[in-house]
């Protein structure tokens, strides 16, 4: 991202880009930068998008070779095509061929990187890795985007805020648009603005089944799994965001048992302090072991459920049973 940074502000550029990660917010705000740099907002002669599967990669090629109408450049946007996963030799082999005056921007969220086209955008272009932001990334961007609107906010708001929405930076800024509006005709922002009208992610209703089951208190457990499901959350999704909060809880526990204290458990952890405070309560009610066991019974059951050998709900249903069982 750096290099992409720098890219931008000195004007020179790379003919080829691959964003990737899963930020979503972060490749969408990039992916609009490039284009604007390279070919102007409004510049619709020089600039084609190609999107989704089943992309006829011998238009992308001709597209490539025209040269650009009365502008320096011509511009290819790629998104979600699956040619970083699924094997694209021809293009591969046409992008060092291609002409000076066109640049190619890809956007995708899964890539191998063993792949002939990975390598060949490796050896021309940038590669930008786009991943979720680290909670002092996060902190800071919230922080900045409220200074901005000239606004303030309690240390508890900022807290409860991205305890309730979670890393996703999308996500993020459509809630704190909601607390902006909401605030409008206030300096400073509360912990009650927060409670009135930002929702709580998925990552946080899992945090309480897990305490419900950390507290074996398996009834509620249960019925909160059952309600996350009644929202058509994806049991395998339900799944793994258990074996991470078990994960986690794991490496804080360790930090923890190896002196360290609450801000660099933290840092560590790659989680805000007061997540990693709330994680490491949890984690005191189960030992390192039973903690280990638990992730090594998450990817046991991912396994039995892409094997055919239990369904996928009941197979998160067996996990929770276990685990809050008094």
């Amino acid at each position: 991202m750096k290099n992409l940074n720098a890219d931008l502000k000195s004007g020179v550029f790379k003919q080829v880009y691959l964003l990737t990660g899963e930020e979503a917010y972060l490749k969408n705000r990039y992916k609009k930068r490039l284009k604007d740099a390279l070919v102007g907002e409004d510049d619709l002669m020089n600039f084609t998008s190609f999107a989704g599967k089943g992309i006829d990669v011998r238009q992308v090629i001709d597209r490539a070779e025209t040269m650009p109408f009365f502008a320096e450049r011509r511009l290819i946007l790629i998104e979600d095509s699956g040619f970083f996963k699924n094997a694209c030799p021809e293009l591969a082999e046409y992008l060092p061929t291609m002409p000076k005056e066109t640049f190619v921007v890809f956007v995708e969220s899964e890539v191998d990187k063993r792949g002939k086209l990975y390598k060949a955008v490796k050896s021309l272009g940038r590669i930008v890795e786009l991943g979720r932001q680290d909670a002092r990334t996060l902190t800071a961007w919230v922080l900045g985007t409220l200074k901005k609107e000239r606004k303030n906010i309690t240390q508890d708001a900022l807290n409860l805020f991205l305890e309730k929405v979670g890393d996703d930076m999308e996500n993020i800024a459509n809630e704190l648009e909601k607390l902006l509006c909401y605030t409008a005709e206030q300096g400073a922002i509360g912990a009650a603005d927060v409670e009135a009208v930002c929702t709580e992610t998925t990552e946080n209703k899992i945090f309480d089944m897990i305490r419900a089951v950390a507290e074996r208190k398996q009834r509620q457990a249960l019925d909160l799994y059952y309600d996350l499901l009644s929202l058509k959350e994806p049991p395998m999704r339900i799944l793994f965001l258990i074996a991470r909060q078990f994960n986690q809880m794991y490496q804080i526990k360790d930090l923890k048992e190896q002196g360290f204290d609450g801000g660099t458990i933290a840092s560590r952890a790659g989680v805000a302090p007061f997540v990693a405070k709330r994680s490491l309560a949890q984690a005191a009610r189960f030992s390192k072991e039973r903690l280990r066991e638990a992730v090594e019974d998450c990817v046991e059951m991912e396994t039995a459920v892409k094997t055919g050998r239990l369904g996928d709900r009941l197979a998160v249903e067996l996990l929770i049973v276990k685990y809050s069982a008094a």
